[in-house]
């Protein structure tokens, strides 16, 4: 009887995990995350974009939902994507458009119908509460265009964004956010500095962008600590992450992508402080998969593997500034390439900043899963799985002159 009773209770199991499935298919579209700043003149990107909608002649969704001036955004968008050989149409929804009602726009059937017959859609930067404001209704609860987005991306379709448009596509994101120094003093605000994202790449990956010309990795980890995410992906400026539907990320553009994995991280109580969390920089070309945890470098980069035995780097490592403009992911390189066993940066407040006697250390440290790839082209390089350690210290004011 009772083992009648568990194969029952099994096929009921099943039944709903299928239920759910169907329910609610995975998308067999692709996201293309952009950084911010993007180029007119990027065409690995934009041309990406309109390959994953369907080539020559796609129908992209143009929202300038987040722009302070939409309609002049969402024209420059139009016409960019027209000259990369795609048809692209302007969806009046948002909240700073003159002359027109968002909330009525984004319940409108045939505007909704046109957004799920397209190939794509692509979100401009600005502010990317006003892309949730205008896609969501008052009660949390999607606006018709908001459903015609899912379900364009769970047929096949392609998801892009820049900027505030790259914030939207995790679950969480930032809404008003302090400074990144302030933000590691002071943690975060839930009601006023993260808010709902749209969710397109899952519940179990955060995203954030601008992130290495403003050095906001280190605002993620207390964001990441926070809604319990161990996965995050920050996408710098002027460079894109294709995210497929195999879930393998790809990155495309100018710079790179930084990995933030706090799968084995620890964290103390108190004044922001973690132990054990991991870095990798994915540079142009390189892939990783979010399900298998590989990564792959650039086809330049496959026979570029740095021998540990042949260090270039033979100094010492060190950064006064490590939240400065990319400072991260050179003195990882160099870290990757070097004698040394680890790296240190610091990140200090002005006297007259937010409680001026506290900052904070970061060590990089090499581990036997650290491993690194340099391109014999552009002698950039790809780092993966560094140690990062970060503490609070104090910081002796007033600062005297050395004698």
């Amino acid at each position: 009887m009772v083992q009648f009773l568990v194969r029952g209770l099994l096929a009921l199991a099943l039944l709903a995990s299928n239920y759910s499935i169907a329910a609610e298919p995975l998308p067999k579209g692709s996201l293309v995350i952009i950084g911010g700043a993007l180029r007119a003149d990027n065409a690995a990107v934009w041309e990406r974009i309109v390959q994953l909608a369907g080539g020559k002649g796609a129908r992209i969704a143009v929202f300038a939902s987040a722009s302070a001036n939409p309609e002049r955004a969402g024209k420059f968008l139009v016409d960019r994507f027209n000259h990369y050989g795609a048809k692209a149409f302007f969806v009046p929804v948002a909240v700073r458009l003159s002359g027109t009602d968002y909330t009525v726009a984004a319940e409108d059937p045939v505007l909704a119908a046109a957004v799920r017959a397209a190939g794509g859609a692509y979100f401009a930067g600005g502010d990317q509460g006003r892309i949730t404001r205008a896609l969501r209704r008052p009660d949390g609860s999607n606006t018709r265009i908001l459903d015609a987005l899912w379900d364009m991306y769970r047929r096949g379709g392609v998801i892009a964004g820049s900027s505030a448009g790259a914030a939207i596509m995790s679950s969480t994101m930032f809404g008003y956010p302090k400074p990144v120094l302030t933000t590691l003093k002071l943690g975060l605000d839930d009601e006023h500095e993260i808010a709902p994202g749209l969710g397109f790449i899952g519940d179990d990956v955060f995203i954030d962008q601008h992130l290495l010309v403003r050095g906001r990795f280190a605002r993620m980890l207390p964001a990441m600590l926070k809604k319990g995410y161990k996965t995050g992906l920050g996408i710098d400026e002027n460079t894109a992450m294709v995210v497929g539907p195999s879930r393998e990320v790809e990155v495309v553009g100018y710079r790179g992508a930084l990995l933030v994995d706090l799968s084995e991280a620890k964290f103390k109580d108190g004044l922001f402080n973690v132990s054990n969390a991991r870095l990798s920089y994915l540079d142009n070309g390189d892939r990783f998969n979010l399900v298998t945890r590989t990564f792959t470098p650039a086809t330049d980069k496959a026979d570029g593997r740095i021998d540990p035995g042949k260090p270039y780097y033979r100094e010492p490592l060190f950064s006064a500034d490590i939240l400065g403009n990319s400072t991260v992911v050179d003195l990882m390189a160099r870290l990757i390439d070097s004698d040394q066993p680890e790296a240190i940066g610091l990140s200090l407040d002005s006297p007259h900043g937010v409680q001026p006697d506290l900052g904070f250390e970061f060590k990089l440290s090499r581990t036997i899963e650290s491993v690194g790839y340099m391109s014999p082209l552009s002698e950039a390089y790809s780092v993966y799985n560094v140690r990062l350690d970060i503490r609070p210290i104090v910081v002796q004011r007033p600062l005297y002159q050395y004698k």
